[in-house]
């Protein structure tokens, strides 16, 4: 088991309130998963766009499945939509984190005796 401290084997070495200054930020993850759902989701709908089937007009010989059409375009869309999806939450960082405000924290620093 853990040893427990008490309040008596504390002693308080400085004590005081100092001025900080606090930043919003994005959470980067949040931007970057939800950009490769979008991107995954916009390949969704243009795999009803390609039927698949080759077009003799332009040299295509092998036709694909829906399955294969969703594969290649949720590959290429996601890693879009990652990026797009990034690009948008550094955009954020900049223009919100310029914006700071001062708050009062109180610092103190313990000195534990054994």
């Amino acid at each position: 088991m853990a040893d427990k401290m008490d309040d008596s084997s504390e002693v308080v070495v400085s004590d005081g309130i100092e001025t900080a200054r606090v930043r919003r930020a994005p959470k980067y993850s949040v931007f970057l998963v939800l950009g490769a759902a979008i991107g995954v989701f916009v390949a969704m709908i243009l795999t009803f766009a390609f039927d698949g089937q080759p077009d003799p007009a332009l040299g295509q010989t092998m036709q694909f499945s829906a399955s294969q059409i969703f594969g290649f375009l949720a590959l290429i869309c996601g890693v879009i939509g990652l990026g797009i999806g990034g690009i948008i939450a550094i955009a954020f960082d900049r223009t919100i984190g310029r914006r700071t405000r001062p708050v009062s924290v109180e610092r103190e620093e313990h000195l534990s005796i054994d």
